[in-house]
Parts: structure tokens; C-alpha cells; sequence
């Protein structure tokens, strides 16, 4: 028998059905959704939904309108290029930081075993499942490094992130085996202690999957 203390709170459920609903975009950007909607899906009262919804009005992923309902905010304008900017010194900074200490096995192995499941992905065409392990992918470089300040920090652009591989990547699903090449020779190039070549490559890759945003993107090379 479970133990109830440990069972999610109906707010939390919701929180977490509607989040998913957003991040994985099948609520897309624009979209119109009532408490009523979630409170059906999720089987529970409309007070842990609304409770819910503030929390994704305060992440900014959802417009509160009284009597309305609620509309899924679409990415804002220049987030995508501000991303993608945090990312690229987060990484590369985390690779000159490995190039002289190493990789740690433990890492290695991860980014090993987070490559045999994007290939397993990329076979069934799961762009959703692909981009969860992308994420995790990118993590733990950073992780790798052993800055815990930049990890923590990464790991609050996984929401933004996810969402932004799962709209490039919804229309190209046959890329999502090069992605996996490329990951492939972004952690040989780690394991190699090559920064300058894992930061032009990370700096190609990132541009090949997200496309104009990357134009913001200063290129360092």
C-alpha cells in the first residue's frame, strides 16, 4: 500500500500534467485552456487547478484572463537567442574546464548511456523522449565540469530548452540521428581534451538544429 503523505498533492499533479502539456506542445503557444479542461484530464476539483495555473503564470508559461480561461504563452521574442547564448558559454566554459582535468568516468558513462537511448529515440521518431535526453545530454557536460554554480545554473534553462528542441525538431524528425552523431563527436572531442574544437563544433550543432536564432549568436572563432 503507498503511503498517502508521499502521493503527490492534486495541485501538484496538475501543475505537472498541464506543464507537460505546454513543454511537450501540444498546448502550443496561443492556446486557449480552462481549468474545467485540466480538472477533467486530471480527475480532481477546479481549486487544485487554478493553484496550478498561478504557478505557470508566475514560470511564465501561462496568461491568466479572468472567465476566460488561460492561454499558453508562446516563446517570447529574443528568448530563443538568450538561451542559446547561456548555453554556448556554459558548455564551452565547462570544456576548458575539463580539457584540464579530464572527464570523469562516472560522467562518461552517463553521456554513454544518454547516447544509446537518443539512438533508440531517433529510431521511433520520439521527439519528445529525444529531447528530454538532450537536455540531459548538455547537463551533464556542464555538471562534468565540476562548477556546481554553472550546473545548478543550466539546469534552470531545462524547461526553456526542452521546449525549444521539441519545436525545431517537431518538423525534422529525420535529424534526430545526426543530432546523435553529433552529441557522438562532442563527447569524443571532450574525452580528448580538445576545447576549441568542441566549442566550434557545439557552436555548429546548436546553429544546425535551432537555425536564425543562432544569427544573435556571436561566433568567437
Amino acid at each position: 500500500m503507498s503511503d498517502p503523505a508521499k502521493r503527490p498533492s492534486a495541485a501538484h499533479t496538475a501543475y505537472a500534467v498541464t506543464k507537460e502539456l505546454i513543454l511537450s506542445g501540444e498546448l502550443p503557444g496561443g492556446s486557449l485552456i480552462s481549468e474545467g479542461e485540466i480538472a477533467e484530464r486530471v480527475k480532481v476539483s477546479r481549486t487544485p487547478v487554478r493553484e496550478a495555473f498561478l504557478r505557470l503564470e508566475s514560470e511564465e508559461l501561462l496568461a491568466l484572463h479572468p472567465k476566460r480561461g488561460a492561454v499558453v504563452m508562446p516563446v517570447p521574442p529574443g528568448e530563443a537567442a538568450d538561451v542559446l547564448e547561456l548555453r554556448l558559454a556554459l558548455e564551452r566554459a565547462a570544456a576548458e574546464r575539463i580539457a584540464g582535468t579530464g572527464l570523469p568516468d562516472e560522467h562518461q558513462e552517463r553521456m554513454r548511456d544518454l547516447l544509446r537511448r537518443q539512438r533508440a529515440l531517433a529510431g521511433v521518431a520520439d521527439v519528445g523522449g529525444f529531447a528530454d535526453a538532450d537536455e540531459s545530454f548538455h547537463r551533464c557536460i556542464v555538471e562534468a565540469s565540476g562548477n556546481r554554480l554553472a550546473g545548478r545554473f543550466y539546469a534552470t534553462l531545462g524547461d526553456r530548452q526542452r521546449r525549444m528542441s521539441i519545436t525545431a525538431l517537431r518538423l525534422r524528425p529525420e535529424r534526430l540521428a545526426l543530432l546523435a552523431d553529433e552529441h557522438e563527436a562532442l563527447l569524443e572531442l571532450l574525452c580528448a581534451g580538445d576545447s576549441s574544437a568542441f566549442a566550434s563544433a557545439l557552436l555548429d550543432h546548436l546553429r544546425a538544429t535551432h537555425g536564425s536564432p543562432h544569427a544573435a549568436v556571436r561566433d568567437d572563432r
